[in-house]
């Protein structure tokens, strides 16, 4: 038997991704009351429109994000972000913001989806979810996890790097897996809702010719 387990955040109205970028705004381009003058008598249609900045919900960066000539999101393969093996790390316990290249040393990586669960999911919508303070993986985690042919990194929390400001603003894992082509993955939720291995993972971007991130739908088939 197999099921599937979302564990990407719902995206509303006005809502707060990370700090400091706008919500989205939700509305209708045209109401079942004003479709009605175009179609024949009890029939009606809505068209939404919705208007967000790419790094809203649960969302995907491709190299384009961080590099001028990177691959965006119609350059994606779809190898690299569907019915990849996934492999859930539990980091709840590791005693420290930072996630390091101890706390994934050893760790069965290669070809997989690798999803960090911190539990910072849980603060999602407050304004401690974007604080300063949220776990984070250290450049040299993100090396190991390179060097060890993760084809996918995701996190629960609302930066894959450092942002406080002893960071001065340096994101050296959206580089490094970035330049290796390592798609990544941010605002993951419902981690616990997966074993650490024996499922497939998701995360497909609409395929949009010069955008580099956009939200996902990311889900895993447990089996």
């Amino acid at each position: 038997m197999t099921k599937l387990v979302d564990v990407s955040h719902q995206i509303a109205a006005g809502m707060t991704t990370y700090p400091g970028l706008p919500g989205p705004v939700i509305e209708d381009h045209l109401s079942f009351e004003e479709s009605q003058a175009n179609y024949a008598q009890g029939t009606e249609f809505t068209i939404g429109r919705i208007s967000l900045v790419s790094n809203t919900g649960t969302y995907l960066d491709t190299p384009a994000h961080r590099y001028r000539d990177g691959a965006d999101l119609a350059d994606l393969d779809l190898e690299k972000v569907a019915d990849l093996p996934g492999a859930v790390i539990d980091l709840r316990d590791s005693g420290g913001r930072a996630i390091t290249a101890e706390d994934v040393k050893g760790a069965d990586v290669a070809g997989r989806a690798v999803l960090l669960r911190t539990g910072w999911d849980r603060h999602w919508r407050s304004e401690q979810y974007g604080s300063p303070e949220h776990p984070y993986l250290a450049e040299d985690a993100a090396r190991v996890l390179a060097d060890a042919g993760a084809a996918l990194v995701g996190i629960d929390a609302v930066n894959i790097d450092d942002t406080s400001p002893q960071s001065r603003g340096a994101r050296p894992v959206h580089s490094l897996l970035l330049a290796a082509g390592i798609p990544v993955v941010e605002h993951l939720c419902l981690l616990d809702r997966l074993p650490p291995t024996g499922f497939t993972f998701f995360a497909v971007p609409v395929k949009v010719r010069g955008m580099a991130t956009f939200p996902v739908r990311a889900f895993a088939i447990v089996q």
